[in-house]
């Protein structure tokens, strides 16, 4: 009986594991082939609105 659950458990971890991946891959594939010249423009326009901003937790500049 055991090992029927560490199968499940085995199983399901796979399966949970390869879907949530598997967007990231896909959108990493898709960036490449039809990403063209603005592959990075999202993130390009993202770092220029986070400029300057202070990282939260940790230690502060100031301290």
């Amino acid at each position: 009986m055991s090992d029927y659950i560490f199968d499940l458990v085995l199983t399901a971890l796979l399966i949970i594991g390869l879907t949530a991946f598997n967007g990231v891959i896909a959108n990493s594939i898709g960036e490449k082939i039809f990403g063209g010249k603005k592959q990075g423009i999202y993130r390009n326009a993202s770092l220029h609105t986070q400029n300057g901003w202070t990282n939260a937790g940790g230690k502060h500049a100031e301290d």
